[in-house]
């Protein structure tokens, strides 16, 4: 099984995450975002296919929400 991980960068650029990287901070905190993977001293990732069931959560949810 191949994982990949998402940057910070990335999250932004290829996902569309529209957050800034202290309010994914406080939507981690929250248990609202998928935890990061610390790599090193100074470098966090994300798991991809976490992000994506995220996102896909979110689009789920609109649904529901959607005023009549």
């Amino acid at each position: 099984m191949t994982r990949k991980l998402v940057s910070k960068k990335e999250l932004k650029s290829v996902y569309g995450v529209p957050y800034s990287f202290a309010h994914i901070a406080r939507l981690e905190a929250a248990g609202q975002f998928p935890k990061r993977v610390r790599l090193g001293a100074c470098r966090v990732a994300w798991i991809a296919e976490e992000v994506d069931e995220w996102i896909e959560a979110r689009i789920a949810s609109r649904a529901s929400t959607i005023p009549s």
